[in-house]
Order: structure tokens, then sequence, then C-alpha cells
């Protein structure tokens, strides 16, 4: 067993009680407010994070409660381990209390919102950080942690942080999937909206989330009469860049309690439940190296007599942000709706034969024992639009945490083989 990992070792309890500590902070988007960009929670979670690296004697920096740093050393830095402490909502099917992290001995599982996305991680890359100080490891450059509030919706806390800071060269975030995930899609997110008197619907919270729950109370007019429907639809939530692991609720609604209204039939005939890859929008593209786009219709909601309607879209390398934008908003148009807002952000590739990317497989190799290779994803990571950037963790091959799921988890095993191998690339990478 490396130094480094005997470290850890000897550190794991505090990993542990720092990650509680962290999870117990609802850090979802809140009102904006003087000072707190984002809410006041996003802020205290960032707060906590640069208090504790404080403590083990970073140089710390927060750019206005949008993002903040930590400076392991006092040379220029020349690699960022990016990380985020905002958190998607915490929805349904929780067995306990998702902001009291519970450890289960007898699975080795960490189970709280936040635990694998992104606080589990940001605690690895901090006690990685740490690890590389304390052991004294030699290093010729510098090493930042970046810590952001809003990478959940939107990420203009590093849109924000940019324009104050400029980043390193270098920079990793584990905020994916290992061994190293080079190439992203590009995407789409579409808000839509028409009129609509015929009761309320709730279908959502969040754009990028498979919807779990879809209720209605549908009002009905016929000779005079009005006539109520309410009902409820369930699903199971997923990630929208991963919407074949999941059950849409909007959709399953909209197949079967559409009650002829047009509205909700047009949807149902651009959004058939049970298609993820948008062919029914005039899209189904694939290119050979990301595969098949998705296309999730994740909220449908009823507001002022108005239906208002978010559509995600990952779309492939080999496809542009203006091709797709023209398709989807043609189509719901020419159905009748109205486009309140339509933004999103091209594919991102980093170069696999880079220095970079192959120094990190080689660590990851080295700590693993597993082959690394380089991978790509529908979901956007946080370095989705940083030059060379590339996501480096926190999931391991085959695993699934439950990223914005319920009783999402880490094992205590994979916080600690995190830290390690974070330890490990910042060592080898500034050496």
């Amino acid at each position: 067993m490396s130094k480094i990992r005997d470290y850890l070792e000897a550190h794991k309890q505090e990993m542990i009680d720092f990650l509680a500590e962290l999870v117990a902070i609802p850090s979802v988007q809140g009102e904006a407010d003087e000072g707190y960009p984002f809410g006041r929670m996003p802020a205290k979670a960032l707060e906590t994070m640069l208090k504790k690296c404080g403590e083990f004697g970073f140089t710390v920096d927060n750019v206005e409660n949008y993002a903040g740093s930590a400076d392991i050393n006092s040379l220029p830095a020349e690699l960022a381990v990016l990380t985020h402490l905002d958190v998607v909502p915490v929805g349904t099917g929780w067995t306990t209390d998702p902001y009291v992290l519970r450890h289960e001995p007898d699975t080795d599982k960490l189970v709280g919102r936040g635990a694998i996305d992104d606080k589990g991680p940001a605690v690895a890359a901090l006690f990685a950080a740490r690890a590389v100080k304390e052991l004294g490891l030699p290093l010729k450059k510098g090493i930042r942690l970046i810590f952001g509030t809003n990478e959940e919706n939107g990420s203009a806390d590093l849109a924000y942080y940019r324009e104050k800071r400029e980043l390193p060269p270098m920079v990793f975030t584990p905020d994916g999937e290992y061994p190293v995930i080079n190439a992203e899609k590009g995407m789409l997110r579409v808000y839509f909206s028409t009129v609509f008197i015929n009761g309320l619907i709730k279908g959502g919270e969040v754009i990028n989330a498979v919807p779990a729950e879809c209720t209605h109370d549908i009002r009905l007019y016929e000779n005079g009469d009005v006539s109520m429907n309410y009902g409820k639809m369930y699903g199971k939530s997923a990630h929208a860049s991963t919407p074949e692991k999941g059950e849409n609720a909007i959709t399953n609604f909209l197949q079967f309690n559409n009650y002829d209204l047009p509205q909700l039939v047009k949807l149902n005939k651009l959004f058939p439940n049970g298609e993820f890859n948008g062919k029914s929008c005039g899209l189904g593209f694939r290119d050979d190296i990301s595969g098949d786009m998705t296309c999730v219709l994740s909220m449908l909601n009823t507001e002022d007599d108005r239906l208002h309607g978010a559509v995600d879209i990952r779309f492939p390398l080999d496809r542009r942000k203006s091709e797709i934008r023209d398709i989807i908003c043609g189509r719901l148009r020419a159905a009748g709706f109205d486009i309140d807002s339509c933004e999103g952000v091209e594919p991102h590739c980093t170069d696999e034969n880079s220095e970079f990317v192959q120094t990190l497989l080689r660590v990851y190799e080295r700590v693993t024992g597993d082959k690394g290779r380089c991978i790509a994803i529908g979901g956007g990571t946080y370095v989705h639009e940083i030059e060379g950037g590339v996501a480096f963790g926190a999931e391991f091959p085959n695993e699934d945490g439950h990223m914005h799921c319920s009783d999402e988890f880490i094992t205590v095993e994979n916080l600690l083989k995190n830290a390690e191998i974070m330890a490990e690339a910042m060592a080898e990478l500034c050496s």
C-alpha cells in the first residue's frame, strides 16, 4: 500500500465526518439575494469548504460566493481540480433523510444527497491535496482546488469565476466517471409554452432529470358542464443524458391521459413514451464516437392559464447547436407552442493523445490495475466549456451511485480510492 493510501486510511473517519457536514447543507439553488447569487445554502456550503481548506493551511479565495478556490502551495497554479458543492433537489423515493449522511457498514455505502455528485468527490479532492501537502511530496507546479455553487443549474458560477480569475492550463473534474471522459455531447435546453385553460399539471422539477412523477387535475368542458379529472403518473428518475435508465412520468401521462386536448395530443406525438432520441421531433442523430443523441421532455407545468414545458437535448459531436435548435424549435412552433428560451453549448472534445490525458490514464491504471481509456458521454461535465479540460472520476466503470436519484451514494472504499487517484495525479502532473 502506498504512503498516500496509508495517509488516507488514517484520515478515513475525518473524511466521512466532513462529508456528513456538507451533506447536511441543503445546497439546492435558492432565491438570489445581495451577496448570495444562488441563494444562501450554496454559499453556506462554499463557506464550510473554504473554512476547512484554511484549517489545512491552504490559501483560500472566495469569489463573491459564486465559486471559491484553495491553493495548496505558493507556486503558480498549473493544475486545477474542479468540483461543485450545489446539488439537485431531493425528489422522492428516499428511504431516509437525504440530508443526513447514512453509513451502511454492511454495504460500505455513504448515502445522502451530493454523496457522488459532487460533495463526495470534493471531499476526496480536498483530502488528496492535503495528503500531497502534508506528506511533503515534491512539487514544481502549483495546485488549485476550485469549488463551484451552480453546476446543476447552468454553471453561471464558473463563468463568473473565469471572468475574475484565470484558470490553470490543466483542469480535471471528478464530475463524471473513470477512466477519462474526453468527449461530451453538445447540449440544448428548450423552454416553451402555450395557452392552457384546462386545469393543472405538475411534472418535473429540473430540466436535466427524467421526471419521476406527474400529477394532473384536468377540467373538461362539454355542453356547459365541467368535469374534473385528477390523477398521478409515476416513473423513475434518471439523469437526462441517460433517459433509458429511467421512466418518464410526463410522457407516460401524455400517452394515457391526454384527454384529446390538442396541446397534450401534439406533445404526445412529438415526445412519445419510450422514445429517447428525439426522432419524432425530426432529430434522432448519432455518430460513431458519442453514439445516439437524447431528447427528454423533462418538465411540464401550468401557471396562469399557460402550459410550460422544457426539453433537455444531448447531441453528437458531429452536429452543431444551430442545426439542432432550428429543428426542435421549428417542430414546437409548428405544433402551436411559443419558444420562451433556447440555450445550449457545442460538443466538447480534448485530444486523448495529449500528455495531460495520457498521464491521467497512467495514474488510473497504476492505482486500479484496470486498463485506462478515453470515453465519450452525453452528460455535460463541469469542464464542458474549458478547452483541454477532462472529467476524471468520480464513478468507476459499471458503478451507479444513483446520481440525481433517491438514495444517492458513494462507498467508503471509492471515496478513499478517488482521493488516492487524485493525489497520485496531482503529484505526477505537478512534480
